[in-house]
């Protein structure tokens, strides 16, 4: 057991930042989630018009500046990138689709079941599930090919670019949008955000913490390692809910959720699915981004532009359910992912 104690850790840590995240103004069951922040950072860029998600959230900004320092420390910033850009581009449009459909990444789908929600249970099932078809196209060869060396400065600019977005946010605030109501408007003071962030990140950069890893791994090789980051955040987080009683077991009224198993399952199985074809769940990506991987950093960017295409065209969920735009997105998605699993299968069938 001591050999996962640093990933067992992270995961209490990451419960224990979203449970006061929470408690100091984020939405409930919402202490951190990489799509939904992602989301509230396009709306505030003006890249789409959906009033109520609308705020640069400081968490998705300090999970890339964590990581950027404790690699630095750990000598593990190392610049590497070009394994398909476009097609990464793709699957992170793709990725956040899938979990604007189920509302919320697998981190917030751990916070939302850690709460009580039931929905959560079914978007796991299928969040596995997705991840199960993942492993079957690694099992036949599936890669996107190797990536290499980059300079310093083709690794530090999705960084950079956090860093200045920052400094907007806190100086020139009139240049970006806010939310006055919905859950743009529900946030903890920026120095908590952001200090959370920076926790979450060097922590999940030391210890490798990846939802999508964990079952990749116990599948592939039976290796439970990840999947114990996990369990420790889920058992944290029911236990803090218990503690403050905010765990409200059940399927309705839960907070910024839906009902509609079918689309909680199948929007999560593209995020399942897509995923594992980029190597790491949306935290794992962000992460790694922050490390100097470029691939990584321009998933981030698809993630960001698949936000606002969620909303600019109606495919994002909400309380009231799923839209008949989102069933059709999760349609086209799911043949997107078809298609590049397909077309980089190693054609001899064999394992990566």
């Amino acid at each position: 057991m001591k050999k996962h104690l640093s990933v067992i850790l992270t995961g209490a840590v990451i419960g224990i930042v979203a449970l006061a995240l929470v408690a100091l103004g984020n939405p409930a069951n919402m202490g951190i989630c990489v799509a939904c922040f992602i989301r509230d950072t396009a709306g505030a860029l003006k890249l789409d018009s959906a009033t109520t998600v609308q705020y640069v959230r400081p968490e998705i900004i300090g999970i890339i500046l964590g990581s950027l320092i404790l690699s630095l420390f750990r000598r593990e910033f190392k610049p590497r990138g070009g394994s398909s850009p476009i097609t990464r581009f793709i699957l992170g449009i793709v990725v956040v689709i899938g979990a604007l459909i189920f509302l919320g990444c697998p981190l917030r789908m751990l916070l939302r079941l850690g709460g009580g929600d039931l929905n959560a249970l079914v978007g796991l099932v299928g969040f596995a599930c997705g991840v199960g078809i993942g492993v079957l196209a690694l099992n036949r060869g599936f890669s996107l090919k190797r990536a290499y060396s980059q300079s310093t400065l083709e690794g530090a600019g999705l960084p950079a670019m956090s860093i200045v977005l920052l400094v907007i946010a806190l100086v020139f605030p009139s240049l970006l949008a806010f939310s006055t109501e919905g859950p743009g408007s529900m946030h903890a003071a920026v120095w908590a955000s952001l200090a959370g962030g920076l926790i979450v990140g060097g922590m999940a950069q030391r210890s490798r913490f990846c939802m999508a890893g964990g079952i990749r791994d116990e599948l592939l090789f039976k290796d439970f390692h990840l999947l114990w980051g996990s369990v420790s955040l889920l058992v944290v987080v029911v236990i803090g809910n218990l503690l403050l009683g905010k765990f409200h077991l059940g399927f309705n009224n839960q907070p910024i959720a839906h009902t509609d198993g079918v689309w909680n399952f199948l929007g999560m199985a593209l995020v399942g699915w897509g995923s594992v074809l980029l190597g790491g769940c949306p935290l794992r990506q962000t992460v790694l981004s922050g490390e100097g991987n470029t691939d990584s950093a321009i998933t981030v960017l698809g993630m960001l532009v698949g936000a606002a295409l969620a909303y600019n065209f109606g495919l994002a969920s909400s309380a009231k359910g799923v839209t008949f735009n989102g069933q059709i997105a999760v349609g086209v998605a799911a043949l997107v992912l078809i298609a590049i699993t397909l077309f980089n299968l190693n054609r001899k069938g064999e394992k990566a």
